[in-house]
């Protein structure tokens, strides 16, 4: 189990540990299923707006609920482990809801990071009203154009037929 792995009771403690030492948690979460340049990148920027970042990973169930079945590719463990071994990710918890709000709620960060492929008018209300109580600043970062898993996944069929 890699130490940067954490259960929702973890990050909540390495949150205020955090708060305390006056330092900012970035957060951000998504699907992560075939790690590509685009979300590497995404994550440098993310982590640069910060001291710590904090990936909220959606776990399989909610994948599949999220982008249909056959996904996702790779198990939560495994996503978990590869977005734990980048430099600029500093913790990972994996939440079972379709929404990021319990590990919102558990990260309490000071900033969201969100992809550019998200507007304001496209979060969920249900986080967006979380983060505006909370006091987190919310961030849409450039979307790096190119990269999708779901591009990726359509190539790699064409290139087996």
């Amino acid at each position: 189990m890699n130490a940067k792995i954490l259960d929702m009771d973890e990050l909540a403690k390495h949150s205020r540990e955090l708060r305390a030492a006056g330092k900012k948690l970035v957060v951000t979460n998504g699907c992560f299923d075939l790690l590509h340049v685009g979300h590497v990148r995404y994550l440098q920027a993310a982590r640069a707006l910060g001291d710590a970042l904090a990936v909220g990973l959606n776990s399989d169930r909610s994948v599949r609920e999220l982008k249909g079945s056959g996904r996702p590719v790779n198990n939560e463990r495994d996503r978990a482990e590869v977005l734990a071994a980048l430099e600029c990710v500093d913790f990972v918890a994996i939440f079972p809801e379709l929404r990021a709000t319990q590990f919102i709620r558990a990260g309490i960060p000071a900033i969201y990071a969100k992809g550019g492929d998200y507007t304001s008018d496209t979060l969920n209300t249900e986080e967006q009203t979380l983060l505006k109580e909370i006091g987190a600043e919310i961030r849409i970062l450039p979307f790096v154009r190119g990269y999708s898993t779901s591009g990726l996944l359509e190539r790699l069929r064409k290139a087996v037929k």
